[in-house]
């Protein structure tokens, strides 16, 4: 089964959909992914994005080794561009997206994850980068997005013991933004969603470069960087609906321009 699309009223849903294996990432899996983000890139429509995994176990196990123990050296490096396509293509997406995380999420699982902007997991999660216990690196973004998000040390903990992390854990180092009950991590997501939906899709945009784009970088850069963004909001037809909504007293009707 691949990654599909699925609307709510300004947000869509990339679903993970091979519970009989876990949610593993296989060949075809990351070509669709890849895929779907492409298309949700070029939505002008689409305002936030949610990745959600279908079946109760998993949210992703990562790479599908079965496969990968049919591949050769060859065949495992035309492999890796595609999954460097797939986690790049989540990594590249201008609207915010939200991972919904339950049961594990492990590998490239966590690395989806990691790839979001932010993480609501329920009690089931467990998060883990268990890489290195095969004779890996992480590869689809771990190793820069975990110390990003938790800071080197507590990066270097996870990755090089490969050990796994529970949902309590994940939100006290900061491996996960929200905690939901047992089953309702999607549907916490999509409510954290449409939130962000309701705001000015051009604000919310320029706010995610602005946040990604000063990631890694000096304070004076960083703030050039933000200073572009928020040009580009204030002056767009989206500020100016803004203002106006805010002094009618009546909820804005964005422009997305």
């Amino acid at each position: 089964m691949q990654p599909h699309l699925a609307g709510h009223a300004g947000v869509c849903e990339i679903i993970l959909d091979r519970p009989e294996a876990l949610n593993a990432i296989n060949t075809a899996m990351a070509t669709r992914l890849a895929q779907a983000c492409a298309e949700l890139a070029a939505d002008p429509h689409s305002r936030v994005v949610v990745l959600s995994a279908a079946g109760d176990r998993a949210f992703c196990v990562g790479a599908d080794l079965k496969e990968r123990n049919r591949l050769s050296d060859a065949g495992l490096l035309a492999q890796r561009e595609v999954f460097r396509a797939a986690f790049g293509g989540v990594l590249a997406l201008p609207q915010p997206v939200i991972a919904a995380v339950h049961g594990y999420a492990l590998g490239g699982g966590c690395e989806l994850a990691l790839s979001c902007d932010l993480i609501v997991a329920d009690e089931t999660a467990v998060f883990g980068l268990p890489e290195a216990t095969v004779g890996l690196v992480p590869g689809g973004g771990g190793t820069q997005l975990a110390q990003r998000r938790l800071g080197p040390g507590r990066a270097a903990d996870l990755i090089f013991t490969g050990r796994q992390v529970g949902a309590d854990e994940a939100e006290r180092i900061g491996l996960a933004d929200r905690l939901a009950p047992a089953g309702k991590a999607g549907q916490h997501a999509l409510e954290l969603a449409q939130q962000i939906a309701a705001n000015s899709p051009v604000a919310v945009r320029a706010a995610k470069r602005a946040i990604r784009g000063g990631a890694g970088i000096g304070l004076a850069a960083a703030l050039e960087v933000e200073d572009a963004a928020w040009r580009t909001a204030a002056l767009s037809a989206d500020r100016r609906e803004g203002i106006a909504a805010f002094n009618d007293k009546r909820a804005p009707d964005w422009p997305g321009q």
